[in-house]
């Protein structure tokens, strides 16, 4: 390390590098709010990272982790003073003063207020020449550690093709609390590993605050009921996840529901006198042990995670007002019933020091109410306008000033649209991403916890990373953030994908799903799980095949073409970033094919079998071999009974791998089964076609089609055989 006040004939030393290498657009996520691209120095002999003496210990862990980071995409770190290099130093030097007036175009020495806290300036530095690299400052640890993640961007390609982009850059936060929740509680449950990816990731692209789940999935010493072991994360498990946060500015924040989603805690008969209707899901606020219950789950939550802020829930009350509560509602009104339980919680919480958290979905009906609350209850809780579908006519202000207005600071909160979905409807999600945050933004809404959900269990980690992304991207710019910029940026910055292969996958799967999202083939609370499983000969099962019947090849080409882009990309450059997300996209593009895929195969039986009970209706020496290959092309070797067998099997193992990846083996046993389930119930039908089979064979005659449970045929089809 050196003396940045001495630093600056050292550096001359740089200047030995490699010719500048022609300008061309810069990918960065998020985009900083100012930015002036430059050319890039190659950096075949290395690069040079070093912190300006004294190195405080967290920017010391910033430099290590970039370190790491370009390690990992073969780029070599050196300490050879001839290599290009990045510069870091706290804005207090006067080498961090000189870096800002370069950023700023002025004779400023100071950041402006609302750069204290995270804000970063990047320069051509200053003392080395054009060519000599990039040096960058910040007031603290964190905005050295974002500068430091821009920095990263700024080195495009890999290994000894890699080259570092000279920029100027001034940048900021336009939401102060930047955050992810994470679904713990619906089937899957992260690896502690996993969820440290999670944080890695978030803080790469400057999120800085991460939220796991609960309903019982925390366990508590003073509630062993809570949380069972094996399905849900220990104290030692929080206290670890916590530590390494830390190190990345990264809050983790818990969300443990304390009033609706709380059937798995009700269940137990110790707290079947809590529940508002037996066995439901909303702890009932007249019950004399509901509120410490809470307070004993929250004070043990405290201790595990030492953030500002606890999150209650509060969300989708459904059954209050309708078991134990219901002469109280119907006297005082739901509204004023569910505000006066809130308050009870908080209350109880105060000792604990804490700002609530909780959803703003019941209370944002009862706007006078609200602006009517006490001021204690005011000050200490945040409420998160939540909103999961775009709506382009303008609605999120509707249930974000009820809380602004009544003077409770409020947070936004998208989806990223995974929930139920064989691959997330990221057209969706990005909109909504997009028109939801420029809408807290422009109403006064202080963060953004962009959201994932795991309503059926089904959702693969891997396959969230595109609107994970750009929710991160959309807290920190500032206004309406560019969902084209985001598409073109996301393959090389997360992938290191030059060839713009990756985003077209990326937009071949969004056709897909918004396809069906156009085509209304499911509601939006079905999703397009319940298309994969449901059997086409059912009755159900017809009424999607309807529907699905005009779009199933064009949804297929969508499916295939990104397969082939993410093979092509990957032969291209075998050392992409992200492997397992990649994995991940051709196994959701192989999903959505499939889920077309056993809707034509269906229909194609059920024409085929019943141009076979025509054909045996004539002579049956004549007859014979026609309608024998017709059934063979139904059950047979590479029938289409076996291609359903063998796709759903298949999928069945790619599955667990996936799975595995990312989650706690917990809950995964009930999805494989369901795979079980579907190719048991093809491969019965394949007994049945063997049996009308031999009975073709020995009595010349069919059995129905409905007594093999194929349904009439739906459209007009030449045999296929």
């Amino acid at each position: 390390m050196r003396s940045a006040d001495t630093l600056a004939s050292l550096l001359l030393a740089a200047v030995l590098v490699a010719p500048a290498i022609a300008q061309t657009p810069l990918h960065l996520i998020p985009m900083p709010r100012e930015v002036k691209a430059g050319a890039g120095i190659s950096l075949t002999r290395g690069i040079r990272i070093e912190c300006a003496t004294p190195c405080d210990p967290e920017d010391a862990f910033a430099v290590a982790d970039l370190k790491s980071i370009l390690g990992a995409r073969r780029v070599l770190v050196t300490d050879a003073a001839a290599a290009p290099h990045i510069f870091v130093t706290r804005l207090g030097t006067s080498i961090g003063k000189q870096i800002y007036r370069e950023a700023s175009g002025t004779s400023a020495t100071a950041f402006p207020t609302e750069m204290h806290a995270e804000g970063y300036a990047i320069s051509p530095d200053p003392n080395g020449g054009q060519d000599a690299g990039i040096a960058l400052t910040a007031e603290t640890s964190a905005g050295i550690f974002y500068a430091l993640q821009t920095a990263a961007q700024l080195i495009e390609g890999d290994g000894t093709a890699a080259t570092l982009r000279i920029a100027t850059i001034r940048d900021w936060p336009a939401m102060k609390t930047r955050g992810l929740h994470d679904d713990l509680s619906r089937g899957p449950i992260d690896t502690l590993d996993f969820q440290k990816k999670l944080v890695r990731t978030l803080a790469a692209y400057k999120d800085n605050l991460y939220s796991p789940y609960f309903e019982t999935t925390q366990q508590y010493a003073s509630n062993p009921l809570a949380g069972t072991p094996g399905y849900s994360l220990s104290a030692d498990d929080a206290r670890q996840l916590v530590a390494y946060a830390r190190q990345y500015h990264v809050t983790v924040v818990p969300e443990q529901e304390a009033f609706g989603h709380l059937r798995h805690m009700l269940l137990w008969e110790q707290y079947s006198d809590l529940a508002e209707t037996p066995h439901g899901a909303v702890l009932s606020p007249g019950q004399p042990g509901s509120i410490p219950l809470i307070r004993s789950m929250f004070t043990d939550l405290a201790a595990l995670y030492p953030s500002p802020y606890l999150h209650i829930g509060g969300d989708e009350t459904t059954d209050l007002g309708i078991g134990r509560t219901k002469p109280d509602v119907d006297a005082r009104g739901l509204a004023t019933v569910y505000l006066d339980f809130l308050q009870q919680i908080v209350t109880s919480l105060q000792p604990l020091h804490r700002k609530i958290l909780f959803w703003g979905d019941v209370a944002q009906d009862a706007p006078s109410q609200l602006k009517a609350m006490p001021a204690s209850f005011k000050n200490q809780t945040i409420a998160i306008a939540w909103g999961y579908s775009p709506d382009p006519k303008g609605g999120f202000p509707k249930i974000i000033r009820p809380y602004t207005d009544a003077g409770i600071e409020a947070w936004v909160a998208p989806s990223i649209n995974n929930y139920r979905q064989v691959w997330p409807n990221q057209q969706y999600a990005l909109d909504d991403i997009q028109q939801f945050t420029r809408d807290g933004q422009h109403l006064g809404a202080t963060g953004q916890l962009n959201t994932l959900w795991d309503d059926d269990g089904e959702s693969l980690a891997n396959m969230n990373w595109y609107g994970i992304l750009f929710g991160c991207a959309a807290a920190w710019q500032s206004g309406e953030s560019s969902i084209a910029q985001f598409q073109r940026s996301y393959g090389p910055v997360f992938h290191g994908d030059s060839t713009g292969l990756i985003d077209q996958a990326q937009n071949e799967l969004t056709a897909a799903m918004s396809l069906l999202e156009a085509n209304k083939v499911v509601s939006h609370t079905e999703g397009t799980d319940t298309l994969f499983w449901i059997d086409p000969w059912s009755k159900d099962g017809q009424v999607f095949a309807a529907k699905m019947r005009p779009i199933n090849s064009q949804l297929r080409l969508h499916a295939e073409h990104a397969i082939n882009l993410v093979a092509q990309a990957r032969n291209t450059n075998p050392g992409l970033r992200e492997p397992e997300a990649l994995d991940a996209m051709d196994f959701g593009a192989r999903r959505i094919d499939f889920l077309a895929l056993h809707f034509q195969l269906a229909d194609e039986m059920a024409t085929t079998y019943a141009h076979a009970q025509t054909t045996a209706a004539g002579d049956w020496k004549k007859a014979h071999p026609g309608v024998s290959a017709q059934l063979s092309d139904i059950n047979g070797v590479n029938g289409r009974l076996e291609d359903l067998t063998y796709g759903y099997s298949q999928l069945r193992d790619m599955y667990e791998q996936q799975w595995l990846r990312t989650y706690r083996p917990a809950n995964l046993r009930p999805i494989l089964e369901r795979f079980d389930f579907t190719t048991a119930l093809w491969l019965s039908r394949i007994d049945k076609v063997r049996s009308a089979q031999r009975q073709w064979t020995d009595i010349h005659s069919l059995p129905s089609a409905a007594d093999l449970g194929i349904p009439a045929a739906s459209i007009p089809s030449t045999p296929v055989n």
